[in-house]
């Protein structure tokens, strides 16, 4: 089993919008047992908080399921369960390996260095560009998903 965590600032936005598009992709692929996918946030900003609405509604949108859920702050066991921890911009990347101790395992990545473009993944809580934000996720979230079939629990960099 391939366990992946999404990582955004507060874990309401742009991380749970990864978590449950990556698992609709693992659902497509009829991958549901052998990849995982979960989400955190970096910072206690929204902790208890469900999904943002603007999210919800992009989700919704696109017909991607989603359910409700409680935004929660990723744990340093974190790095021990998960393989595969995806980052959305700079400032995550900073607060990862602050966490990890510098990623040791090569676990950690930003999501869209999975497609190939090294940059971040615009937060719509200041945008309110949920469709870009969108748009990047599933490209991220395709390469991702593409990199676990070739390479199963392989680091990402």
């Amino acid at each position: 089993m391939v366990k992946v965590l999404f990582i955004c600032h507060g874990n309401i936005c742009r991380s749970t919008m990864a978590e449950f598009v990556m698992k609709e992709l693992v659902r497509r692929a009829g991958l549901q047992d052998q990849i995982m996918v979960a989400s955190a946030a970096c910072h206690r900003d929204e902790l208890g908080s469900d999904t943002h609405p603007g999210t919800k509604a992009q989700l919704r949108k696109k017909g991607i399921p989603f359910t409700p859920r409680r935004a929660r702050l990723i744990t340093p066991q974190d790095y021990e369960t998960y393989d595969l921890i995806i980052g959305m911009d700079n400032e995550n990347m900073r607060d990862l390996r602050r966490l990890t101790k510098g990623d040791p395992d090569r676990k950690t990545c930003l999501l869209l260095d999975c497609a190939g473009e090294h940059r971040e993944v615009t937060d719509p809580w200041y945008t309110d560009n949920f469709s870009a934000t969108y748009d990047d996720v599933l490209k991220g979230c395709r390469a991702l998903l593409q990199h676990i079939r070739q390479n199963k629990k392989a680091p990402l960099a």
